[in-house]
């Protein structure tokens, strides 16, 4: 748990969390590792679970296109655990990946005993809003 621990924190979204608030965060998580061609989300379909890359990259799309590739660090899939919507988009292993894996009552349990891990996560979906909002704009 302590190599969890010390690989978590180094991670934006994380970084404001507590050890006791990692530790929390390790028995509500599984690390899993996936292979390059994977899809981790399909646009359009129910979303399960959220997601955290590790290690690896991936490749988000909207409508067949290529709109970003997330690294390590990177997370995604909490937009329809919020709100029960469908997935905006398909993201795809471009390589190998290690990502950890919230389901959605673990995902709902984190946020409600780590304060600041769901501050941190509304900050971030606000700046990817406004990024979307900006290049539709462009």
């Amino acid at each position: 748990m302590t190599k969890f621990v010390d690989e978590v924190a180094n991670i934006p979204l994380f970084s404001a969390c507590s050890k006791r608030d990692l530790q929390r965060l390790s028995r509500a998580a599984d690390e899993l590792s996936i292979s390059a061609g994977t899809d981790l989300t399909v646009e359009g379909t129910i979303g399960r679970e959220a997601f955290v890359i590790m290690s690896g990259r991936a490749n988000v799309l909207k409508g067949g296109a290529k709109v970003a590739t997330l690294g390590a660090g990177d997370h995604f899939g909490e937009l329809s655990l919020l709100d029960g919507g469908l997935r905006t988009a398909t993201v795809t292993a471009v390589t190998d990946l290690t990502v950890l894996v919230l389901s959605k009552p673990a995902f709902n349990g984190v946020l409600d005993e780590i304060p600041t891990l769901a501050h941190k996560l509304l900050v971030s979906v606000a700046h990817r809003l406004r990024d979307s909002e900006q290049s539709l704009n462009h």
